[in-house]
């Protein structure tokens, strides 16, 4: 069962929507503030944990099949081969990868669902980057965050996620202003939605509280990337 299933299938079928942009649109000028669970972007897209079976606990995971990710490659193809898309691979990368492929050649911007897809490869990148899931946090544990990395690993607490004024602290500006200008989003809303992402990610890869699956994870982040990297060729 995927460890990321869950969380990137809904952030596709956001992303997708038509509606994205009108139900939750970006350039609002968000105040940044610090908040729990699944927050205030990340709550927009995925409904606050209320809609199309998507839930914050990792022990109420469903199968993959149960998110419908062959669906919604198939409706990411458009029942053909154009978009290059195999809707047998159920891969997660290709679904992120022909996501943000298609913002990236059509006209306008999306809202919050296409602002949280161009974020999830940089959260993937970062915890790469830094040692894979047990590097990264000790990172942020090592940087004072103890206190919110223990929630996000947790079954019983909510998220207590970053604060986005210090999100900089983790990633770079110029990693920053890129995706704010790939989606049409302010700094702000990048930051939030850093802040937000980021331990949620962290939550559904620790299912037992704990680095027990740390490898399946890794090799999960690995996977994603990898696809990524194949359909757009901008992530490393």
């Amino acid at each position: 069962m995927s460890l990321l299933g869950s969380l990137v299938s809904q952030v596709a079928r956001s992303a997708m929507n038509p509606d994205d942009a009108q139900r939750n649109p970006v350039n609002q000028r968000t105040e940044a503030r610090q908040t729990g669970g699944l927050g205030d972007i990340l709550g927009s897209v995925l409904g606050g944990g209320q809609a199309g079976g998507y839930s914050t606990q990792q022990h109420n995971r469903q199968s993959d099949n149960g998110f419908g990710l062959d669906d919604i490659i198939g409706g990411l193809a458009g029942g053909s081969q154009r978009s290059g898309v195999n809707a047998g691979t159920g891969g997660l990368g290709d679904i992120l990868g022909s996501v943000l492929g298609g913002q990236q050649t059509s006209s306008g911007f999306g809202g919050k669902g296409m602002l949280v897809a161009a974020l999830m490869p940089m959260v993937l990148s970062w915890i790469k980057r830094n040692g894979g899931l047990s590097g990264a946090l000790s990172k942020i544990t090592g940087m004072g965050y103890e206190g919110q990395a223990r929630s996000w690993m947790s079954n019983n607490e909510t998220n207590d996620n970053l604060d986005p004024n210090e999100i900089n602290r983790l990633f770079d500006e110029s990693e920053i202003q890129q995706v704010a200008a790939h989606t049409g989003a302010n700094e702000t809303e990048v930051k939030q939605g850093l802040a937000e992402l980021l331990p949620e990610v962290m939550n559904q890869l620790t299912p037992n509280g704990n680095l027990d699956n740390e490898a399946e994870a890794n090799e999960e982040i690995d996977q994603i990337i990898s696809q990524l990297s194949n359909r757009l060729g901008s992530f490393k």
